[in-house]
């Protein structure tokens, strides 16, 4: 199957959810939360990511998270990552309660598109201190891909996490998998990273992304979010319309794609320093906002 076929699988099968210009979206992904550890990429920015997140639910968005949420390659299983993010998932788990939590998988959690695998880890934990079991996202699903549909000018907004564009992430993503936990992350621990991932490998990003361009072209530039590559994107109007959300494991900082009042924003949170000598969490707009209908399907 060719990454134009899994695309439109993806597509097809996509969750839709109507919206208007009253809703408030924040898009992150490729957290890769870890156990914690050296090899852990999300520990850096955890303050950040949930300081970030504390915001939106405050303010009232809904979460999507577009895939690579948790590191699963390197992790032998979800326990080990709760356990050192638990408080991260605590705030998830309010997002869950309030119907403001949407999940979609990427190829580090490619084994939540299996949902007796969602059922049996996501479900419920173990309280060690008491023995008991917790609920934490009891009937949880997981999407490959999700459609933002207005309500008003039927534009739609196509989220998913970009390995459909990218075969050995995508379908053999067992290999890299073995291969992430076997050979990569012991040499990470020392500063070597994996030369395979999209993320550190640019001519890989230009790939995929130029394969989901292609798409997008062959279908009346259909506005389209991605994470995948890490590097955040945000197309001029008349380009094609495709977004990245970048990622949370970025040196020092978190990026993310906003949507509310009708219009998208590439923002960044980051810790800054006062004149006084005062370390602040900030958000900071790296595009936009700019109206989502100047991006509307042809």
């Amino acid at each position: 199957m060719s990454s134009q076929s899994r695309l439109d699988r993806a597509y097809k099968n996509a969750k839709v959810i109507p919206f208007d210009n009253d809703s408030k979206f924040i898009l992150f992904s490729d957290c890769h939360r870890g156990d914690n550890s050296f090899a852990d990429d999300f520990a850096n920015n955890r303050n950040i990511y949930f300081h970030a997140l504390n915001h939106y639910y405050t303010k009232g968005f809904t979460y999507c998270e577009l895939g690579d949420g948790d590191e699963l390659w390197e992790n032998l299983n979800f326990n080990m990552i709760l356990r050192a993010h638990k408080n991260i998932y605590e705030l998830l788990q309010l997002f869950y309660n309030e119907n403001r939590l949407e999940m979609i998988w990427g190829n580090h959690d490619m084994v939540y598109r299996n949902p007796k695998y969602v059922k049996k880890h996501l479900s419920h934990y173990l309280d060690h201190k008491t023995g008991k079991k917790i609920s934490l996202f009891p009937g949880i699903k997981y999407e490959e891909a999700i459609i933002l549909k207005h309500k008003t000018t039927t534009q739609e907004i196509f989220l998913l996490h970009g390995h459909q564009a990218d075969f050995m992430n995508y379908t053999g993503w067992r290999i890299h998998r073995f291969l992430v936990r076997v050979l990569w992350k012991p040499l990470q621990v020392i500063g070597i990273s994996d030369p395979t991932s999209p993320a550190q490998n640019f001519k890989e990003t230009i790939r995929i992304e130029r394969r989901i361009k292609k798409w997008i072209a062959n279908n009346k530039n259909l506005c389209t979010i991605i994470g995948h590559t890490h590097r955040p994107r945000f197309p001029e109007i008349g380009e094609l319309n495709l977004f990245n959300d970048g990622s949370c494991v970025h040196p020092r900082c978190i990026t993310g794609i906003e949507i509310e009042g009708g219009n998208i924003t590439l923002i960044k949170w980051q810790i800054s320093t006062t004149n006084d000598g005062v370390l602040k969490i900030i958000r900071t707009p790296l595009e936009g906002p700019k109206p989502l209908n100047q991006f509307i399907t042809d």
